[in-house]
């Protein structure tokens, strides 16, 4: 469990899968032979339904990554937003008599699930096709489809799928919500 004073609390699943979204570069933590393990993979975020209340995130990785062996293993999947250091210089020090410190504000989503290792060639080029064509939509439009035929098959049998159904959600918002109205936005006009 993650440490989250009640100010800090996210209580929205919308917040924290909009984050997920837009922040989809996740770091899969797993136990692993040698001790923790962690790998920072950019995840597709499909949306809640009946049989996952907090959806499912997809990814692929290369079958040279050990990650997919965990199939079945129970992983923890950290998702960053925004950030910033925080100077006390921001705050109403002489309301506070010299009384502040430094501090960070953050967003981050913790997700909770068990690891399924996808070995389906037509699951993997979908899930590659949909996670591109997100992304370069709002670039040049380059599509999977661009790259010569033979060259993407022999990509997709050197890679594997991955999925984890979400079966718990945390976060902690911490954007200086316990500081007054006016520091808040001296922060949040600093963060910009």
């Amino acid at each position: 469990m993650m440490y989250v004073p009640t100010h800090f609390t996210a209580d929205s699943q919308a917040d924290m899968l909009a984050l997920i979204a837009a922040h989809p570069l996740g770091a899969l933590v797993r136990a692993g032979d040698g001790g923790l393990e962690a790998d920072h993979i950019p995840f597709e975020l499909a949306p809640p339904a009946d049989a996952a209340p907090h959806g499912v995130l997809r990814a692929h990785v290369a079958r040279a990554n050990p990650v997919w062996q965990s199939d079945g293993s129970p992983v923890l999947v950290l998702f960053q937003g925004a950030s910033s250091y925080v100077s006390p210089l921001l705050y109403d020090l002489e309301a506070a008599e010299g009384r502040a410190v430094p501090t960070w504000n953050y967003a981050v989503v913790h997700a909770h699930g068990r690891l399924r290792a996808i070995d389906d060639p037509a699951w993997i080029l979908g899930q590659m096709t949909r996670m591109t064509g997100r992304h370069e939509d709002a670039r040049a439009g380059w599509k999977v489809e661009d790259a010569p035929r033979g060259y993407i098959e022999k990509l997709v049998r050197a890679t594997v799928g991955i999925e984890i159904v979400v079966e718990r959600l945390e976060a902690k918002f911490k954007m200086s919500q316990n500081r007054t109205p006016e520091e808040r936005a001296r922060v949040l006009a600093a963060m910009r």
